[in-house]
């Protein structure tokens, strides 16, 4: 199993070593191993996990819901129920952001093409 430093974590996660700290201190992060002088060190499984953080991140997931979701996957097999729904919800809210970005999308096309058709127009022939 590999070990990696705050700075190559931050640097595999594409997370900062602040907010590494915060998602510590918080309870994002859990039991991450200290070495002989007392520095953090992450591992393979880790970084596994801040991957999954990122993504729920990135999708919107509140910091509220993502504290739940790693209590539930501390707490063992008795809540993958309860973890199964929570992950169905947010993939729900991510489906709504989706279709509300595609209409916000053919918009902007609608626009892209007006000014198309304005530069085509206003173009010497």
């Amino acid at each position: 199993m590999s070990l990696y430093s705050p700075g190559e974590t931050a640097e595999k996660s594409g997370f900062s070593i602040d907010t590494l700290r915060y998602y510590e201190k918080i309870g994002l992060l859990s039991g991450i191993a200290r070495n002989a002088s007392g520095r953090r060190v992450f591992s393979d499984d880790d970084l596994a996990w801040l991957s999954l953080l990122r993504c729920l991140r990135e999708t919107g997931m509140p910091i509220a819901e993502m504290l739940r979701y790693s209590e539930l996957a501390r707490s063992g097999a008795d809540t993958v129920q309860e973890r199964l729904e929570l992950l169905q919800d947010h993939d729900r809210r991510v489906e709504e952001q989706i279709a509300t970005l595609r209409e916000q999308q053919k918009h902007i096309r609608w626009k892209i093409d007006f000014y198309r058709e304005a530069v085509c127009e206003s173009a010497p022939g």
